[in-house]
């Protein structure tokens, strides 16, 4: 669920927090795109907007932001018909059932969390059925944790191959979460580990198939993700202020 509504002194003080949040993030995803050797715009924002009022998002696409991302079906449907955001700047980012992919469908540019066959062959149904072709990203499970969905980084080139058989869904790269460690900068191994997979992927030219989009690395540790080849980082707490559930 989203958070409970503001009254417009709240709303303006958070309205100034993202303008002076928004700055800071572009100025480190510029910083460690530079120090990888990169243009700072080869690395896409997106924010992730979980319990965010739709308010806030919306002055945050009237403020530059190019990119969002939901992780709860029910949330972005609560949202979307009062988002400034159209199709093809939203993605989903979290865990989808495949009970829910029919709600989502046609809404998304981009799922980013496909991280089996069955998942990808009901986007496929439902693309069909809906006359699209919907955009994914495999999801790895970079630290290979129980409690986090994901393929196994050894059994991603075979799910890739296996997805880039289905004519209404394209695989456009891969994304990550790596496991929670004591310092941030832990995260990198992580990140070129997947980095390294999406290059051995592109390199055998599978039809169907881009690695053109890495997207690893949130608010704690994006810099580094960024450093080990990240196109896309997906930011919340930064430009947001903590969660309220």
């Amino acid at each position: 669920m989203t958070e409970k509504s503001f009254d417009d002194a709240a709303l303006a003080a958070r309205f100034r927090d993202f303008d002076e949040n928004f700055k800071r993030v572009r100025q480190t995803v510029a910083e460690a795109a530079v120090a990888a050797g990169r243009r700072p715009e080869d690395v896409q924002i997106l924010a992730a907007t979980k319990t965010v009022p739709v308010e806030l998002i919306n002055y945050a696409a009237a403020h530059g932001l190019r990119l969002m991302g939901e992780n709860k079906v029910q949330e972005l449907l609560e949202k979307y018909d009062d988002l400034a955001f159209d199709r093809e700047q939203i993605h989903f980012i979290g865990h989808l059932q495949t009970n829910k992919v029919r709600q989502i469908v046609g809404k998304v540019h981009m799922i980013q969390s496909v991280d089996s066959l069955k998942l990808a062959e009901e986007i496929d149904k439902r693309s069909a059925a809906a006359g699209c072709v919907t955009n994914v990203l495999v999801e790895v499970n970079a630290g290979g944790e129980e409690s986090k969905s994901g393929v196994a980084p050894a059994a991603t080139e075979e799910l890739v191959c296996q997805v880039a058989q289905l004519p209404h869904v394209r695989i456009q790269g891969l994304m990550t979460i790596p496991p929670v460690t004591e310092k941030p900068e832990q995260a990198r191994k992580f990140f070129s580990n997947i980095y390294q997979l999406s290059v051995d992927i592109r390199r055998k030219n599978i039809d169907n198939v881009s690695m053109d989009c890495l997207s690893m690395g949130m608010s704690a540790d994006y810099p580094f993700a960024i450093l080990e080849g990240a196109t896309m980082v997906r930011i919340g707490s930064l430009l947001f202020g903590k969660r309220h559930y």
